[in-house]
């Protein structure tokens, strides 16, 4: 199983737009690439997923045990020739003081040779000490080549390769120039989504040309086939899809769009395992929502992007304050609880939402919450298995606040650590709808979208046998 590990000196250091070049170099070249990406992120993995036409995987520490991050990587690499993992922020950088979760031991974990990103604007003979830096730092971690990137030319090249030749051991794979083709515009969450542009599998296929012209791909390649095979682990992945008989599949409607697009792979596959036939649901464009629908689930996004273009679809805010007023379960993370509060500000402007949710959004110019969330179950989410007291890890990160909530809201979970809602409390249940700003994944500690299914089901049975009393 071919494999190696795209990491960086630091953060921001063009790490993704070149994993991007890779992934759509190699699948040019008619190679079966399997991305990967570290932490909790959803913009990233889009990019990687369509350079590579294979849905991203993500690994992580906080929210994954070991033997499941091996299991998942195993099982997705399986019909690949390569599998490249991006890492995030620097090689050594992670949460704790040991880096039991950084990039490194990420490497380690998986026996993944480690090719390292070096910003190397402004910099010439000091780029040898900090490559022998970082190999002496832990010897147990293979740095098997450097790409250079955003370099000043011909000459800044030269110089560069001449050093690192002269000092280190470290074979030079590539050399990436300043290229304002390779630019993709960033914002608050990172990245432009990809799903945003039109254009955007142009644009990853000219990274791909310009970056895949400037690397050694054959370097590279031998590189991933030097990986030690990884020893089977006996750890079985919940969210593989199993066989559901038709009769028992439900309808579950997804909001994908320009405004929602935060979708884990994991657990749009797991809804599927679990019995849901997903359609998908433009809250831009779509002016009634889908028939015979059973459930709907609202993921994050940029909806302060598209707030005029959501208020306008007045037709589909007010079916869906119908529908959740009428018990359709409905689940939505971050972005989908924006668009189902009474109303939406940003930069001046209020455009009404959905109004289901007695609160209203205002965004900010930092952070509200960000990074990882641990919040602890109040028991009043009606979904099975919910029982109180249970701590439950996850992610958040938005710009966000609600304000003029009610005080009579009820929550389904604890803030423990993270932000959530304010400070305290996240989750707010009404009827059959769960709404907050925590993301969770379908993995083995919490399979979210198991547990929606079935309540989902459970709410449908009861509609059912209602309509048989009647």
């Amino acid at each position: 199983m071919s494999r190696l590990l795209i990491s960086a000196a630091h953060k921001s250091s063009g790490k993704t737009t070149v994993s991007i070049g890779l992934c759509s170099a190699l699948t040019q070249r008619g190679l079966n690439i399997q991305p990967f990406k570290k932490g909790p992120d959803y913009i990233d993995p889009m990019w990687l997923g369509a350079a590579s036409g294979r849905p991203c995987r993500n690994l992580d520490f906080y929210l994954m045990a070991r033997e499941e991050i091996v299991a998942t990587v195993q099982q997705y690499a399986v019909g690949a020739d390569l599998s490249l993992i991006e890492g995030n922020k620097g090689l050594y950088d992670g949460l704790d003081l040991d880096g039991s979760n950084s990039n490194a031991a990420l490497a380690e974990l998986l026996h993944a040779p480690v090719v390292l990103v070096i910003d190397a604007r402004g910099m010439t003979r000091g780029i040898a000490p900090l490559i022998l830096g970082y190999q002496a730092f832990d010897p147990d971690i293979r740095i098997a080549g450097v790409i250079l990137n955003n370099l000043g030319g011909a000459r800044h090249e030269s110089k560069l390769r001449a050093v690192i030749e002269h000092y280190t051991d470290v074979p030079v794979l590539g050399a990436v120039h300043h290229d304002s083709r390779l630019q993709i515009t960033e914002r608050h969450l990172g990245l432009m989504p990809s799903n945003e542009s039109s254009e955007a599998l142009k644009h990853i296929q000219e990274i791909g040309r310009v970056v895949g012209g400037q690397v050694d791909l054959d370097s590279l390649i031998k590189i991933s086939a030097s990986a030690p095979a990884l020893e089977p682990v006996a750890f079985k992945l919940d969210t593989l899809d199993i066989a559901v008989p038709s009769e028992l599949k439900l309808r579950i409607g997804v909001a994908r769009d320009q405004s929602f697009g935060f979708y884990y792979a994991d657990d749009l596959q797991a809804l599927r395992a679990a019995g849901a036939e997903i359609v998908n649901v433009d809250t831009l464009h779509d002016e009634k929502l889908p028939e015979q629908l059973d459930g709907l689930f609202i993921g994050g996004g940029f909806p302060e992007l598209f707030m005029e273009q959501l208020e306008q679809n007045i037709s589909l805010r007010q079916q869906i304050h119908a529908a959740i007023e009428s018990g359709l379960p409905v689940y939505a993370e971050c972005g989908g609880l924006m668009y189902l509060a009474r109303s939406l500000s940003w930069q001046g402007k209020t455009c009404k939402m959905v109004g289901v949710i007695p609160a209203d959004v205002v965004m900010h110019g930092k952070p509200v919450g960000r990074g990882y969330v641990r919040v602890r179950s109040t028991g009043r989410c009606q979904w099975p298995g919910e029982e109180p007291g249970r701590e439950l890890l996850a992610h958040e990160f938005h710009y966000s606040s609600l304000e003029n909530v009610e005080t009579d809201l009820k929550y389904a979970f604890e803030v423990r650590r993270g932000h959530g809602i304010d400070g305290k409390n996240d989750g707010i249940v009404y009827k059959n709808l769960l709404a907050c700003y925590t993301h969770f994944r379908s993995l083995h500690s919490y399979n979210w979208a198991k547990r929606f299914v079935e309540f989902v089901r459970e709410v449908k049975s009861r509609d059912n046998s209602k309509v048989c009393m009647d």
